[in-house]
């Protein structure tokens, strides 16, 4: 087919003028008729001016269906859907109308709990491990600093507490302080200034250390004259002593006697923490022991420095100079080797070297150059607490600065009171204590943990919140340090699983002995949960689910009861029959001890007897082969021909239940259960050394004179209780 230059000229025209009259808008229905009529036939005629007829077509069919566009506002959905459905769309129409009021509400506000707020960050991990120092007269802005927490959010905490917020530079009272970062839940450290008060001399704070039976108290004793070591049970320290020594020369000393049994190590650890002077004693007949190294450490952690004082110089064996050359080994700088360390050579049985060993305290005293705060509020140390049936909860602390008056409000740890009475340590009530002075303190809510500060407050509203907001972060702590615990735990059993899965031995499964403390004083508690916790094995777990001071009671009984414990009292009366009658109903043993040794030994020896223990193959008895007999023709009914083996036991004896193992030339050639044992034609079940006997090994039958049976016996191997010198236990497994 040829191009016509006038034959596409001529349908294009015909062409436009139709798209002209199909766009226009009076276009009729006859009209659009035609025009549907018409565009087949134009590109019919189109199509044969060109080669490509296919492409022409389509070209030509968009031309002719072409419309032109419509003209539009330039607007959104939303806005073109305001004339139709605006619901249709998910849109919300504010109904036109007047608002409603609000009803007052007339009655009272309802009181609610404190509830902490939100803090607006993310607190960090490492807040709860964090401590920072807080003083009298510190502004919002340094503490929020301190604490690392926006202003807004001190300033809201201060708002929850009742405290009115002016400025970010208003001074806050210490205890608001400790309040506001307790809440933020950081760990504080108060610091007292002397700054305007009166600050005088005070008697020097000396606790006597050492290791067990060394003469610590004997030695305190003669300085008195007094006779507390008869009194202890055992003859040895089981309690810490604080109590004012009247000298020679007419100055006085605060002495604190500690328990030297390897039992009560947190003891020497609390009466190092509050000590001026550190006396080391140490035997002149014994040496170095390993709670004089403890001893040792314990002083030097707490920066505090030593006098030693070498006892038992009256005895024939004493060696004074070879504990000497002992000490110097151990790090001490003694005076007679060109160090500041004083030694004295006593004897607390002849009362010699006494005056040289308070020429060298008060020496050492005046050096240090020892003052403290008389006015103000006084802060105090709990060396011990106990539970008295008619005063109730009572603390043996010592004031390290302040006068401490009765009728104060006071919070000890997490505990909060007012003091009703102070007494001194021989019993006589006084008003006030100052520096240096221990005294009983009666008026607690409850009983504080040995250890802790006493703080003075100045309401009772201050002191609940204070002891509100410690319990609370005590509480968080502690949950927090047994979520680590159960994650530590379950990593390490992960690891142990991955470990030994190629292993077909299994291991002994770990029984738990649970075991209720009730001890005199709060220390003796902690003394002996640590040193019971300390015999905790690889197949018994000690799991002490309650410590508590005083007497046994009932509640006690109905709480071993729920838990299948027993209980362990140390130095209490012995319960009321009528404890003792509920606990034999009940079938839960109460153990009562008055020596820490008795006390360790007994609850060793139980520890060993519930472990499970782990089964161990053991040779029992060897025999050797002398002759070999055989049996032939014997009826199908009894099986086969069997051979003897004539044996003589050489060692220990055969059993016939036993495993048996043959040896040839030493190397094992067959393991195997007996079939049969005897001896001078009779069935025995056991031969022992030195006999003769006859054996057959089931399913062996190739012996050889000259080889060995040895008998194989499963023993169940039990843990040993194991018991130093020094007083240390441990469980060996």
């Amino acid at each position: 087919m040829k191009w016509s230059r006038a034959g596409t000229f001529t349908c294009l025209t015909k062409a436009l003028a139709v798209r002209s009259r199909y766009t226009s808008a009076s276009v009729s229905k006859s009209n659009l008729e035609e025009v549907q009529r018409t565009i087949p036939v134009l590109v019919g005629q189109i199509q044969g001016c060109f080669l490509n007829a296919a492409q022409w077509k389509s070209n030509c069919t968009n031309l002719l269906t072409y419309r032109t566009p419509i003209r539009c506002f330039h607007a959104s959905p939303e806005t073109l859907a305001w004339k139709k459905e605006p619901e249709a769309l998910g849109l919300k129409i504010q109904k036109k109308g007047k608002f409603k009021k609000r009803t007052k509400d007339s009655s009272p506000p309802v009181e609610a709990p404190y509830v902490p707020p939100k803090l607006k960050r993310a607190a960090s991990s490492s807040l709860s491990d964090r401590t920072v120092e807080i003083f009298e007269g510190m502004t919002i802005v340094e503490l929020a600093k301190r604490c690392g927490v926006p202003i807004p959010v001190v300033q809201d905490i201060l708002k929850n507490v009742g405290e009115k917020v002016d400025s970010e530079y208003d001074p806050l009272s210490i205890d608001i302080s400790e309040l506001v970062a307790m809440e933020i839940g950081v760990n504080v450290r108060r610091l007292h200034s002397n700054e305007g008060a009166e600050v005088l001399p005070r008697p020097p704070v000396v606790t006597v250390m050492g290791h067990v039976d060394h003469g610590k108290t004997s030695l305190l004793d003669a300085l008195r004259l007094t006779s507390v070591a008869a009194k202890e049970a055992g003859g040895i320290t089981q309690h810490l002593g604080a109590f004012v020594v009247g000298m020679s020369s007419g100055a006085s000393i605060t002495f604190l006697d500690t328990p030297g049994h390897a039992a009560f190590s947190a003891m020497r650890q609390r009466g190092a923490a509050v000590t001026d002077i550190v006396v080391l004693v140490v035997a002149a007949d014994d040496g170095v022991m390993p709670q004089t190294l403890e001893a040792m450490s314990h002083a030097k952690a707490a920066d505090v420095p030593i006098v030693v004082a070498v006892n038992k110089c009256d005895k024939p064996a004493a060696n004074p100079e070879k504990v000497k050359i002992q000490l110097a080994t151990e790090g001490l700088a003694l005076e007679e080797m060109g160090g500041d360390i004083q030694v004295v050579e006593v004897s607390a049985v002849t009362k010699t070297g006494l005056d040289k060993l308070e020429e060298a305290l008060l020496l050492q005293a005046e050096m240090m150059d020892l003052k403290s705060r008389v006015d103000g509020p006084a802060q105090a140390y709990v060396v011990e607490a106990r539970v008295d049936r008619g005063r109730g909860p009572l603390a043996t602390a010592i004031v390290k600065a302040g006068t401490l008056v009765c009728g104060q409000h006071v919070v000890v740890g997490a505990e909060w009171g007012k003091i009703r009475a102070i007494r001194d340590m021989l019993g006589k009530s006084t008003d006030r204590a100052r520096p240096a002075m221990p005294v009983e303190i009666e008026g607690l809510k409850g009983l504080p943990m040995a250890g802790d500060d006493i703080i003075v407050v100045h309401s009772e509203e201050r002191a609940r919140m204070l002891s509100a907001g410690r319990k609370k972060k005590f509480e968080k702590d502690r949950l927090g340090r047994k979520m680590d615990a159960e994650k530590l735990g379950a990593l390490l059993s992960e690891s142990n699983l991955e470990d030994e899965e190629g292993e077909v031995e299994e291991k002994p499964k770990r029984v738990e002995m649970t075991i209720i403390v009730k001890a005199d004083v709060q220390g003796t508690v902690q003394a002996v949960t640590d040193a019971l916790k300390s015999l905790d094995s690889p197949q018994v777990f000690v799991n002490i689910v309650h410590g508590g001071v005083g007497p046994i009671s009932e509640s006690d009984v109905d709480l071993a009861q729920a838990c299948g414990a027993f209980i362990v009292g140390f130095s209490i009366p012995t319960p009321p029959g009528s404890i003792n009658q509920a606990a034999n109903k009940a079938g839960i043993k109460i153990k009562i001890h008055r020596v820490i040794y008795h006390l360790l030994e007994d609850i060793g020896n139980s520890i060993v007897e519930k472990a499970p223990g782990t089964f161990e193959t053991q040779v029992s008895g060897e025999a050797q082969i002398l002759s070999i007999f055989e049996l032939k023709g014997r009826s199908k009914a009894k099986g086969d021909d069997v051979k003897i083996a004539g044996c003589r036991v050489i060692d220990g004896r055969l059993i016939r239940s036993s495993t048996m193992r043959l040896l040839r030339s030493g190397e094992v050639v067959f393991e195997g259960s007996c079939a049969s044992l005897k001896r001078e034609k009779q069935d025995v079940e056991a031969v022992g050394k030195g006999n003769e006997c006859g054996l057959v090994i089931q399913n062996w039958d190739d012996f050889k004179v000259g080889d060995v049976i040895q008998c194989l016996e499963q023993v169940n191997r039990k843990p040993k209780f194991i018991s130093s010198q020094s007083g240390a236990v441990r469980i060996e497994c």
